[in-house]
């Protein structure tokens, strides 16, 4: 059966939770409260899914007319080198239109993956870490 993509805002917290931790994506996923309240607050939730199963998700926060801050994408290491992760991008944008700039940080292991996929490193963004 072929991946199915779909826009989910109503998403299932601890099944994200699953998928961050097989994928491995730092979440408080231990906190299905703050999991819910970090779904609730997205503007685009897009999830891919094998035969009911989470595989994938996209999730993003944007103005739909500036810029779009690519807050979560998780691929289950299973499914990795498949196009997922490409494909999930691919209807962040095309949910968002073309004024928009797609921003995102990276974790360290991912590096190598968005040049590939067409993202260009910047060196003008600045963090405030959250305190807990």
């Amino acid at each position: 059966m072929p991946i199915t993509y779909q826009t989910e805002p109503e998403v299932n917290p601890a099944e994200v939770a699953n998928l961050c931790r097989r994928a491995p994506l730092n979440r408080p996923v231990d906190d299905l409260d703050r999991m819910g309240r970090m779904l609730a607050g997205a503007d685009v939730v897009i999830c891919a899914r094998d035969d009911g199963r989470l595989v994938g998700i996209a999730r993003a926060l944007t103005d739909f007319s500036y810029c779009c801050y690519l807050s979560d994408l998780a691929v289950d290491p299973d499914y990795q080198r498949q196009g997922i992760g490409q494909e999930l991008i691919r209807l962040v944008e095309e949910a968002i239109g073309d004024e928009c700039m797609l921003l995102l940080l990276s974790a360290v292991t991912a590096h190598s993956y968005y040049p590939h996929i067409g993202f260009e490193k910047i060196d003008n963004a600045w963090e405030k870490p959250r305190k807990r």
